[in-house]
């Protein structure tokens, strides 16, 4: 009996876990930039889904990443650095692996000649909230420039865009 009742508990923390979403409203970070759109998260068996849907870029790609901090003051310089708790190299997460690629490194979104963009990418043991690899509360960043994927952060210019990863529930 206790180890059903174990497995049924299992289950149900899983399940809330995996059933978390957040969002991220981005804005440009100068008063004149037209830049916006969502960031969406959720909580999947395969890491944290992450689905962008941006406008007002320039055409082409723009490095997107996650900082560390929450806060889009300062034209974006407020939210510090990549997200990066495992002091591991800039790269690309999915395809490097959490020991050769900061947490937050989604690579580029590019923009088409209409200025719009999207993004679906899965972060590989990232998670919303709860654990060193939680992202609500840090921020989204889009970069005036592509990441070319060299050391120490991807030689992407300035931040064009960014928003603040809130909870918003399932």
């Amino acid at each position: 009996m206790k180890k059903i009742a174990f497995s049924f508990l299992m289950f149900a923390v899983s399940t809330a876990v995996w059933g978390e979403a957040g969002t991220a409203v981005m804005k440009g970070t100068t008063p004149d930039s037209k830049l916006g759109g969502t960031v969406t998260f959720k909580d999947t068996k395969e890491g944290l889904k992450v689905t962008a849907r941006l406008a007002g870029l320039t055409p082409g790609p723009h490095a997107f990443h996650i900082h560390q901090f929450g806060d889009c003051g300062d034209t974006g310089m407020a939210s510090g650095g990549h997200f990066n708790p495992k002091h591991a190299p800039h790269g690309f997460l999915p395809k490097d692996g959490m020991k050769k690629a900061h947490a937050g490194d989604m690579g580029n979104i590019t923009a088409l000649e209409d200025g719009t963009a999207a993004l679906d990418i899965t972060l590989p043991r990232m998670s919303l909230s709860g654990g060193r690899l939680s992202v609500a509360g840090r921020a989204v960043i889009v970069h005036e420039k592509a990441d070319d994927f060299s050391q120490p952060a991807g030689n992407a210019g300035g931040r064009a865009g960014c928003g603040t990863i809130a909870i918003t529930g399932e």
